[in-house]
């Protein structure tokens, strides 16, 4: 060990043999056997960009109502200025890999992304490293991982990450609504009105009549709304057939949605669950703007990364982008570095016009895939990503619906690596000196709160390959959310005036009033009642659940003429 200290938790350090990064990984990680030598991995490079501090300046610039330039977002080209990295890096980074006859492909137009795929042999010579297969007890999957690497000390300031070596990070996770398969629903009354059905089910018309969200198709042609999918989650225009037939009987014909494949993402087959709940209750509520299904076939982390650098190389991006899937924060410990590049990628989405919308998972104050069984009381709590993430908005869950109230697995709470934005600051403090000593001590009294926002979450009806299901889970209020948020761009565009984009800092100026406010009941705790719901916002529902009429008003009266 003469010449570097090894430290724990990818912490890199310096010594006479370069910048060596070694990791304890956590316990459901199982090592199987090395990697065979012939075998390939394929490895993504981060650059460290020029002036990330100056995009987040720019992003709040453009969002932020109070600013002369709120709505002029950023092109394509000014994006890409702020996070180009710098020749020098470029140079560094090639040259080291061309001495393993190594070419990088350039992942994203700014070129701070970049990727190769190689042996086993020569990763672990470029490297220093022992790559071997690991058993990801969490997923049931085989992930290839070191428990350490080396970079030489040239190259060391030029590289912010590789991935994947060191990080044990598992595969995204739906938030895996819950669901139950049930008869199909009878005809419905006509403006069958909450609370008489849809304290059984949820279906169009009772979030149309509790969110007072119209009925109408949206009409601008500029529009956009993009629908992400992971895993081989499919959505089909059958079942979006019969769910319209059924539950959207005002309309008279279905309107379509196109599917993109991303990373060679499948782009046919039966309908499932997560894909058939988004599409049905975006294109069901949202009727009219042109929607997207975006299949991404890369299963691991670096599927989310390829598709927001895949709208980013687009001349437009979708407006608002909604995502039923996330991470355990803490999975991010000790690869901070990857988190903090993901949570900038969506903080370009932002500058460049787009809402970023995230479910906030379905495990109270835990994290996806919790299993709730703690080993003792007091058990700290755990954040989701990339709902932690401050340039994106995070959407929980709330069920009943005269009062509506926390649904009690609507995940919130306080991040452990992002400090708290600004804009949350007045509204978090208050939560805080309220909530007094309960929870001390189990989460970062520091970190950025998450839910921002917050819709029903419980009993939604869909129709999956022929069979109608009840699902719940905050897969369901985030593809609601995004469709309030198009309608409202819909309304914005034909004004001429500009999409919101980054929503976050118009919401929690001016936009609380424009929420329902939620006031009754807890997240899932462990040894702890978890969050309760108090008067504004809180890490259970956020801000609340919109009022369409009131939150048209709020952001017609925000400037700009585009």
């Amino acid at each position: 060990m003469l010449g570097f200290i090894v430290v724990s938790l990818g912490l890199l350090c310096h010594g006479v043999y370069g910048a060596k990064t070694s990791v304890v990984p956590s316990p459901h990680f199982v090592p199987l056997h090395p990697a065979s030598s012939e075998s390939s991995v394929t490895l993504t490079l981060a650059l460290p960009p020029t002036n990330i501090e100056g995009l987040h300046s720019a992003l709040y610039d453009v969002s932020d109502p109070a600013s002369p330039k709120y709505g002029k977002h950023l092109t394509k080209a000014e994006v890409e200025a702020f996070v180009a990295p710098k020749a020098e890096s470029v140079k560094a980074v090639t040259d080291w890999l061309a001495t393993h006859n190594l070419k990088p492909q350039v992942m994203s137009s700014s070129g701070d992304i970049l990727r190769i795929e190689l042996s086993v042999s020569v990763a672990n010579s470029l490297l220093s490293a022992n790559f071997t297969h690991y058993l990801d007890q969490t997923t049931n999957t085989t992930v290839t991982r070191t428990l350490s690497m080396t970079v030489p000390p040239d190259v060391e300031d030029h590289v912010q990450f590789i991935f994947p070596t060191t990080q044990f990070i598992s595969a995204p996770i739906s938030s895996r609504p819950t669901f139950e398969i049930v008869q199909p629903p009878r005809a419905l009354p006509k403006r069958a009105m909450p609370p008489d059905l849809c304290s059984q089910q949820i279906f169009p018309e009772c979030l149309q009549d509790l969110y007072n969200i119209p009925t109408a198709a949206a009409t601008a042609s500029n529009n956009s709304l993009a629908v992400s999918g992971y895993l081989r989650e499919m959505a089909t225009e059958d079942d979006l057939s019969t769910f319209f037939s059924s539950l959207r009987t005002d309309v008279t014909t279905t309107p379509a949605f196109d599917i993109v494949s991303v990373d060679s993402g499948a782009t046919s087959g039966n309908g499932t669950l997560e894909a058939t709940l988004d599409i049905q209750y975006t294109v069901g509520i949202a009727t009219g703007v042109p929607t997207t299904f975006y299949s991404v076939g890369e299963s691991s982390a670096t599927g989310f990364i390829d598709l927001v650098n895949y709208f980013l190389a687009q001349d437009e991006v979708p407006l608002v982008l909604s995502t039923s899937y996330g991470f355990n924060e803490n999975a991010f410990a000790g690869s901070e570095d990857v988190a903090q590049t993901f949570c900038n990628a969506y903080a370009q989405l932002g500058a460049r016009g787009t809402t970023v919308l995230f479910c906030s998972g379905d495990n109270g104050v835990y994290s996806f895939g919790y299993n709730s069984q703690c080993s003792a009381a007091g058990t700290t709590f755990g954040p989701t990503f990339p709902s932690t993430c401050p340039f994106l908005t995070s959407v929980g869950g709330t069920q009943g619906i005269d009062p509506e109230v926390v649904a009690p697995f609507s995940s919130g709470g306080f991040s452990n690596i992002f400090a708290r934005p600004d804009y949350q600051t007045s509204a978090v403090s208050s939560y805080l000196t309220a909530l007094g000593n309960t929870n001390s001590g189990l989460y970062n009294t520091t970190g950025r709160g998450y839910p921002d926002v917050s819709a029903q979450a419980l009993n939604y009806l869909i129709r999956e390959s022929g069979a109608w299901e009840l699902v719940l889970g905050t897969s369901a209020s985030t593809p609601t959310f995004a469709s309030v948020i198009a309608l409202l761009n819909d309304e914005r565009l034909k004004a001429g005036k500009a999409a919101l984009g980054f929503i976050n800092p118009l919401l929690y100026s001016q936009g609380a009033a424009a929420f329902n406010d939620v006031t009754n009941g807890t997240n899932n705790g462990c040894g702890a009642e978890g969050f309760p719901a108090l008067t504004g916002w809180d890490p259970a529902t956020g801000l609340g659940t919109p009022d369409y009429k009131k939150l048209l008003s709020v952001v017609m009266a925000a400037a700009r003429s585009t």
